[in-house]
């Protein structure tokens, strides 16, 4: 099944994670794509060629999403390749892990540059080239939003921030047929999170299964399923709001043994 074919996709962050298994997931379901990376050129490689063996055109871009110029060519190479936009997913995100007592300046200018400033600029940019075409904007926010964890609290105030304006651009836009809308993934097994928690990653995803009504972390497969059904004409009378999808995580808190 093709849904949606004949549809343009782009997404930041793209070679890995989340943002790789959107990809795939829209490519195979008809999508053209077009995604961002910054360093890993590999990665970014093989994201490419599965998505021709899929038979779609794909636009491969690296791109230093913390220089606002740098959004905008983004969005000139989308224009010159396949002339509009339909999917719009800010993926991409970075930090520094360090308590705020400890965080400097340009490790905050940087967190919100890609977080806050440029999914603003990126929008902006965005909606012009859906013009007509029920255009679709999804950003990935974090359960960091929701929650406090160690070393989190720059990019948490960052997620938070996003999924504000995603309400704001929400209304906005609803108005032109575009629907914005965020999802916010609890711990998800990505690269990311194998960075931030080190050695001590295994014992905080067993920590995360237990408390985790589902019983297991999340995959990026889980989160791109939501993703797509977010870009999906089923999708049409969700505005703004922001999906926690964690397996249930979010709903649980310490309590005695049983």
């Amino acid at each position: 099944m093709t849904p949606f074919a004949g549809k343009v996709a782009l997404i930041t962050g793209g070679s890995r994670g989340i943002g790789r298994a959107t990809a795939h997931l829209l490519a195979a379901r008809g999508a053209d794509v077009a995604f961002t990376y910054r360093r890993q050129e590999g990665a970014a490689s093989e994201v490419a060629e599965a998505i021709r063996r899929l038979g779609r055109r794909v636009l491969s871009i690296p791109a230093d999403l913390t220089d606002m110029e740098a959004v905008r060519r983004i969005f000139a190479g989308v224009r010159e390749t396949f002339g509009v936009l339909d999917f719009f997913i800010a993926n991409a995100a970075a930090t520094a892990f360090k308590p705020l007592l400890e965080v400097k300046e340009h490790n905050v200018d940087k967190t919100f540059a890609i977080t806050v400033k440029g999914f603003l600029v990126a929008a902006q940019e965005a909606v012009p080239l859906m013009g007509g075409r029920r255009g679709r904007i999804v950003a990935v926010s974090g359960i960091d939003s929701l929650g406090c964890l160690p070393r989190h609290g720059t990019l948490g105030a960052a997620k938070a921030a996003m999924e504000v304006l995603t309400r704001y651009l929400a209304a906005e836009l609803a108005p032109r047929g575009i629907s914005v809308n965020a999802v916010n993934p609890g711990l998800v097994e990505t690269d990311s999170s194998r960075l931030y928690a080190g050695d001590g990653y295994e014992a905080w995803k067993a920590q995360v299964v237990q408390a985790t009504p589902k019983g297991r972390v999340g995959t990026p497969e889980d989160i791109a399923k939501v993703i797509a059904f977010l870009c999906s004409e089923e999708a049409e009378w969700i505005c703004g709001q922001t999906i926690v999808v964690d397996g249930g995580l979010t709903l649980t808190a310490p309590s005695p043994a049983e």
